[in-house]
């Protein structure tokens, strides 16, 4: 029999990651049900679960191995799969992997005597590469079986440690009784009883841990030690010294056995960057190395095993290690010879890592709430707004018919249909929405679940159903440690379907199983939606008044980051002054529970316009200026203290000026995702809100003709709030420049008293100083008296550093492009200096030029500030030109100031960053018109090689798209600044054939977004534009952009 040939990596067995990339086949691609069965007698294989219990699975004799793991995987709701296997004992008593290629009936004997052991395969180097919760509560409990056979070998600590984890999820906090008596009654380790007092000491210290906390905690421990995801396999070296070799992430380790303390020792690791080849020839398994100079090992490494079987068996389980962590994309299989055949055919089969990241990230499934066996925790209000699996599903139910025609709930529970009762959820589908990926870390991180209003419309024609959030966990059965038994026939408020598969000797089934979906979850096709769209109003007065709807509910979010998150995280210290804390909560309270209130209004009153309620009297509703002038004139009271916003900001900043805790208080806040922006941004929203109703109101009001039975409340509304807005302009004005002062105080080092009377912001950006070293990147800040220079240093502050200032005051500019043969360059010509620079564009170079020209005037016509800008330090060593002084290049600019305590970060996503990054600048008037454009509502988003459409709830403001899973997230999950991006409409050749479809273009970055109607596209596109598109321009490309439909 022929030996297989030496096994290559490098050859024809994938692409090394940054290869050009492919779509490679998914375990579970979104949009499709597990495959279907190849004809043939069936056969029962049953599967030992992680929580030990069992559950039979009716397959083909001919299917696939791959079909099984499929099913096994689908009756699990489990999306990360592909780092799980099916493990069993074969004829020659060794634990062999299931493959995936092969027939399952030529790898099972006797399939109905065998047990398949579903356990972990692959184990990543870090648990924050698994996204899924259940994902990493299958880990968990993976170490926990490896921890209690003795596998999973560490120290005392770390498996004290570990055990305190585990209780922790299984017990909730630590009660020194109830501690005691479970780890009495329950060995999670050999010899567990020595160690009972540390166990408890440790566990002590995790009260108020969530158990997907206490999963990411004991993960990361874990992962740490050497034996972690190690599984031994005998051998010996040339010299007979026994051996144990094993396969890890990084590579083939070698142990040293210590069979009196039995006991491992890493001895060495083969790094897969430094093997180039691995073989087996009988029982000699082979590693052959890349040629070193500077090491004595040599090229290849022989080591010697029981048999061939175990000489294969660590090889391949070595073949689809590597692949799966190093190649980008599944190995493509051998073309078969004719004539001769030498060498194994084994391939790994599935995806790669690297794949398996990204199809999680870029598609979006429902998440099914699942039971922790053996856990005993019940979450409060706020762990279970954070950490439950999925948004509440209506108790509407509709039947889905399965193939045969018959609805899925009249099916039996015959294991020969089971697996065609798990659906799986499109990436298209609203109702796919999931909670954030984050770590469980951070899950609980933020603010009380808040009881604010509860959306009674659907976002999307028809198709997201919610119910209120106060009742999370109605009908189910408390302290049940087996799967949620939902009452009165509902699963979560759902009819539920039969179980989809046996149970054994009549045990419940798997707390892993999840519950069956109905048609909230199913696959929608773009025919139905369209079926759904046209079922909706399609009067564009209806999308004027949604996105009043839209914008409001971010609005109040915004409220509450101050009326709630910001009191619950800074106000509650000693430090933080009263007459702060009264302030915000005189001027925010009442602003909040109004606004709460009329976003109930207009919540009803939308449902009843899209006629989903009172159907029969929907004509009389189809309109919205009644309810605007009601609360507009109730809200008037209100605004009457607005124009003191600036009193806060002031107030603010003195506190943070007098204690140095409320500044780092205030400094964490920032740092913290539920506030997505700048704080101070806050705390004008009630004024920029204002604006935001004037310009609905004006749509309407030019939408409709004089006789509409809506156009006189309208414009009587139009009236009231333009006359507020009107008084409060000029304190607007001030305010906004206030408040980017001290916003760009915070961004910059060096600086001493940037907010004085007087002083106005003008612009920001790049430019690039011409000095000895040639151009360096410089930023530049652009007021009414002087412009500061800054550069962003090694600090680790994310600060840029002032190197010098130019006051404005007998300022002289030309352009020098020809003077010094550097496109696009200007001098400036000070008092006893000159400085030359270079903007990235024509276009740059002549806003900058324009804008300085125009602080020039100002500078020499009034009175306005000339006090010194720099701190002392900065202002001796003032670095002209020539001077050797100043630090020209990043890597000689020297680090935060001197100080014995360790520098606090600041927010490193501010608009100077983003045009640090992007190479551009922003105005003042650019600010404020990205003030008057706020928009945000739901859209559905795709990427450039993807081919599922994504629904997100999407948020412009601060020049940026905030991405949000719903309406009801406390903080986004990621954002996109949109300073450099261009906004276009697809081309034909890019086969987005769908409307209201545009464009998101920056350098190989491609987005394309969807909107639901011609008005909220030309809405998006006009507030995108406004932050792509310079002020100057961006009203004429407006009023002149043609609609492509």
């Amino acid at each position: 029999m022929a030996e297989p040939d030496p096994e290559t990596f490098s050859s024809g067995a994938g692409q090394r990651l940054g290869a050009p990339e492919t779509l490679g086949i998914s375990t579970l691609d979104p949009g499709h049900r597990p495959p279907s069965m190849p004809p043939g007698r069936h056969v029962t294989i049953r599967v030992r679960m992680l929580d030990d219990t069992e559950k039979l699975f009716d397959v083909s004799q001919k299917a696939s191995g791959k079909v099984l793991f499929d099913l096994v995987c689908s009756h699990m709701n489990l999306i990360e799969g592909d780092y799980f296997g099916l493990e069993f004992q074969n004829q020659q008593k060794m634990m062999v992997w299931l493959d995936h290629i092969k027939p399952i009936i030529k790898q099972l004997r006797r399939p109905k005597h065998t047990i398949l052991r579903f356990s972990v395969k692959f184990f990543p180097p870090d648990q924050s590469q698994l996204l899924e919760e259940m994902t990493r509560y299958l880990f968990a409990l993976q170490i926990k079986q490896d921890l209690s056979c003795g596998r999973l070998i560490c120290s005392d600590t770390n498996a004290a440690l570990m055990v305190s984890h585990i209780i922790q999820s299984e017990i909730g906090d630590f009660d020194d009784s109830h501690c005691r008596s479970h780890l009495l009654n329950n060995n999670y380790i050999p010899d567990q009883m020595p160690l009972i007092d540390k166990i408890m000491a440790f566990h002590s210290k995790h009260i108020g841990q969530s158990p997907a906390e206490s999963d990411f905690q004991l993960l990361d421990v874990a992962r740490k030690l050497d034996m972690y995801g190690i599984r031994l396999h005998p051998a010996k070296d040339l010299e007979g010294t026994v051996l144990s070799l094993a396969v890890a992430h990084m590579g083939v380790v070698a142990f040293q056995t210590h069979a009196k303390s039995n006991s491992h020792t890493k001895i060495n690791t083969f790094s897969w960057s430094k093997i180039r080849k691995l073989s087996f020839k009988r029982k000699r398994f082979l590693i052959k190395l890349r040629p070193d100079l500077n090491s004595s090992c040599p090229d290849t490494l022989e080591f010697l095993m029981a048999s061939r079987d175990c000489c294969k068996i660590f090889w391949k389980i070595c073949v689809e290690y590597h692949a799966f962590f190093r190649l980008f994309e599944e190995p493509k299989p051998k073309p078969k010879s004719v004539l001769f055949t030498r060498g194994s055919s084994f391939r790994f089969s599935g995806r790669t890592q690297k794949q398996l990241i990204d199809y999680v990230r870029e598609s979006e499934f429902k998440k099914i709430p699942f039971e922790r066996k053996h856990s005993r925790v019940r979450y409060n209000s706020r762990v279970q707004h954070n950490s439950r699996l999925s948004p509440l599903p209506s108790p509407r139910h509709h039947e889905v018919p399965s193939e045969s025609g018959v609805p899925e709930d009249k099916l039996s529970s015959s294991p020969r249909h089971h697996w065609k009762e798990s659906a799986l959820v499109s990436a298209e589908d609203p109702a796919a929405s999931r909670t954030s990926k984050i770590s469980p870390a951070h899950q609980s991180n933020g603010h009380e679940d808040r009881q604010g209003s509860v959306s009674k419309i659907e976002e999307s024609r028809g198709s997201t159903r919610r119910t209120s959030p106060e009742h999370p966990s109605q009908g189910v059965v408390p302290h049940s440690p087996h799967l949620s038994v939902p009452l009165h026939g509902m699963v979560n408020g759902q009819k539920s379907l039969e179980p989809c598969s046996h149970s054994l000797d009549g045990r419940q089934p798997s707390p892993l199983t999840s519950p069956l979906l109905n048609d909230a979850c199913s696959i929608r096709t773009d025919d139905e939606d369209e079926v759904r769209r046209k079922r909706f109003p399609t009067d564009r007065a209806y999308f004027i008044a949604k996105e009043l709807l839209t914008t409001e509910r971010t609005y109040l979010k915004d409220l509450e980051v101050v009326t709630v998150s910001f009191p619950s995280a800074v106000g509650l210290d000693e430090a933080t002054p009263d007459s702060l804390k009264n302030t915000i909560v005189s001027t925010f309270e009442p602003l909040h529970k109004f606004h709460t209130g009329f976003l109930r209004e207009v919540e009803q009153r939308l449902a009843l316009w899209e006629g989903r309620s009172n159907a029969h009297i929907k004509g009389d509703y189809q309109r919205i200026g009644d309810v605007m002038l009601k609360n507009l004139q109730a809200l008037k009271p209100l605004t009457t203290n607005l124009h003191k916003q600036s009193e806060i900001l002031l107030e603010l900043e003195k506190a943070c000026q007098a204690s140095r805790k409320v500044e780092d208080l205030c400094r964490d806040f920032e740092l913290q995702k539920v506030c997505y922006v700048p704080l101070n941004v806050f705390v004008l929203r009630p004024i920029h809100r204002l604006i935001h109703y004037k310009q609905i109101l004006e749509r309407l009001c030019k939408h409709y003709p004089a006789t509409h039975v809506d156009f006189r409340d309208c414009r009587a509304a139009l009236a009231d709030v333009s006359e507020v807005v009107e008084q409060l302009q000029g304190s607007l004005i001030k305010m906004e420049n206030l408040q980017k002062l001290l916003e760009l105080k915070k961004d910059l080092l060096g600086v001493d008293n940037l907010v004085v009377p007087g002083r106005e912001f003008i612009r920001l950006g790049c430019l690039s100083k011409l000095s000895g070293k040639g151009l360096q990147q410089r930023m530049f800040f652009l007021f009414n008296d002087v412009i500061l220079y800054t550069s962003r240093g090694m600090t680790p502050t994310n600060q840029f550093k002032v190197h010098g200032q130019l006051p404005l005051r007998g300022m002289t500019i030309r352009e020098s492009e020809d003077e010094w043969g550097v496109p696009h360059a200007f001098t400036l010509v000070g008092q006893g200096q000159s400085v030359v620079v270079a903007a990235s564009s024509l276009t740059e170079m002549e806003k900058w030029i324009q804008d300085i020209k125009i602080a020039i005037e100002m500078a020499q016509t009034s009175n306005g500030p000339m006090s010194d800008v720099l701190t002392c330090t900065l202002t001796d060593n003032k670095c002209p030109e020539d001077s050797p002084a100043e630090a020209e290049s990043e890597d000689d600019t020297p680090a935060s100031p001197t100080t014995l305590e360790k520098p606090t970060p600041h927010r490193g996503n501010t608009m100077v960053h983003v045009c640090w990054h992007r190479n551009t600048s922003v105005s003042m008037v650019d600010f404020s018109v990205a003030v008057e454009n706020q928009l945000s509502g739901n859209l559905l988003r795709k990427f450039k090689n993807s081919n599922g459409w994504q629904k997100l709830w999407v948020v412009f403001t601060n020049f940026s798209l905030f991405f949000y899973k719903s309406h009801q997230d406390d903080y986004p999950l990621a954002s996109l600044p949109l300073l450099g991006y261009s906004v276009t409409v697809p081309s034909d050749h890019e086969n987005i054939h769908k409307d209201y479809v545009f464009k998101l273009h920056f350098k190989s970055h491609v987005y394309y977004f969807r909107s639901e109607s011609e008005y909220t596209f030309e809405r998006w596109m006009e507030v995108i534009r406004s932050a792509t598109v310079s002020s100057s321009k961006a009203r004429f490309l407006n009023s002149k952009a043609p609609h492509p439909h």
